[in-house]
């Protein structure tokens, strides 16, 4: 039957759904830490705002923040490392691409070492890319789940890509957290030149268009999301099986993206994006290297595994929150890090959908 709707690819894949009923790891730890995890985090984020947790500063050495900075910035720095895990841990992938896990690592540290161009410049590429890339994690556990539906993994693909760059991206642009991300170009004023003066003038420049901005998502969004729906509902009568694994995900992501990046009304933004977008990281990546972490490890017991796993993720990302940002080498490793897990995740997903 031919589809009405923009992908033209059979709606099923022919084989059975995959065991477990639709989920990817099973009901509880599905429940827990990737489709209920929005919720929680937003639930976390508005107990802790005006707690203590929040209102008490806690100094060690030259770091000044609350115990909550403290540990959401130590999260945030922890799952960022775990990528290697899935790279440099994981031989089959590590062979596919050895200069990608070798050489672009060392020329970037060594760039930012050497040129304050390419440290401003990485520090500034990482805070948007951040953005795209936790909105394709949201994205790629969609997908996942309909796999386990059975469907085909071309259908409607497209749709849920722009869906998720809509639902994450969208309420940065059109709401009260916008000038927390466009902030970043302010580094430029580090660099003494015209180029960067044109950098360094994007939030003044941001400023004068918020309106514009905020009516152009609404403008672009609505309709796209109507259309959206009746694509899906299209497919549905086509034979498509619709996850409702996928469905509570993307629903639940989408408020809370649109309470807490549009509106922030609790000041806990920051802290609940990146809170559930660090579980659903640390959750995914111990479900799926589980078996290969622990034959690279050699500790012949999982729980063993986890301990290592979760004390190196947890020990670096202490270590990277509390560093002297006046460190440099400290600093480029830092960066390095960052950026490599943006990149490296992007590609690993598509390496490892091959190999499946």
């Amino acid at each position: 039957m031919k589809s009405a709707a923009p992908n033209r690819a059979p709606l099923s894949s022919g084989a059975a759904a995959k065991p477990r009923r639709g989920f990817i790891a099973g009901p509880l730890y599905d429940s827990l830490f990737f489709i209920g995890s929005p919720l929680l985090a937003m639930v976390l984020g508005i107990w802790i705002a005006d707690s203590p947790l929040r209102t008490t500063t806690l100094e060690i050495g030259e770091y000044s923040d609350s115990p909550a900075g403290l540990f959401i910035g130590s999260f945030i720095m922890a799952h960022l490392v775990l990528v290697f895990f899935r790279s440099h841990a994981n031989g089959a992938i590590f062979k596919t691409f050895p200069l990608r896990f070798t050489l672009i690592p060392a020329l970037l540290f060594g760039g930012i070492l050497l040129s304050d161009w390419v440290m401003v410049a990485t520090s500034v590429v990482a805070t948007w890319w951040d953005v795209y890339h936790s909105s394709l994690q949201t994205f790629g556990l969609g997908r996942i789940y309909d796999s386990k539906a059975g469907n085909n993994a071309k259908v409607g693909r497209r749709l849920d890509y722009l869906l998720n760059i809509l639902l994450y991206a969208g309420p940065i642009l059109a709401g009260a957290t916008l000038f927390d991300h466009v902030e970043d170009f302010s580094e430029f004023d580090q660099l003494d030149d015209v180029v960067a003066a044109f950098f360094s003038s994007v939030p003044a420049r941001v400023e004068g268009f918020e309106e514009t901005l905020t009516w152009l998502i609404v403008g672009v969004g609505v309709p796209f999301l109507a259309y959206y729906i009746g694509a899906y509902i299209r497919y549905a009568r086509q034979g498509y099986k619709v996850s409702t694994q996928k469905v509570a995900l993307y629903v639940l992501t989408g408020l809370c993206s649109i309470f807490t990046w549009g509106f922030n009304s609790f000041g806990e933004a920051f802290f609940i994006m990146n809170f559930f977008h660090a579980l659903q990281y640390f959750a995914l990546v111990w479900w799926m290297e589980r078996d290969n972490m622990t034959r690279t490890m050699r500790t012949g017991r999982r729980w063993l595994t986890l301990v290592v796993f979760l004390g190196f993720g947890f020990s670096y990302g202490l270590w990277a929150e509390l560093l002297d940002g006046d460190v440099r080498w400290a600093m480029a490793i830092v960066s390095v890090v960052s950026i490599m897990h943006f990149w490296y995740d992007g590609f690993i997903w598509s390496v490892r959908r091959r190999q499946v």
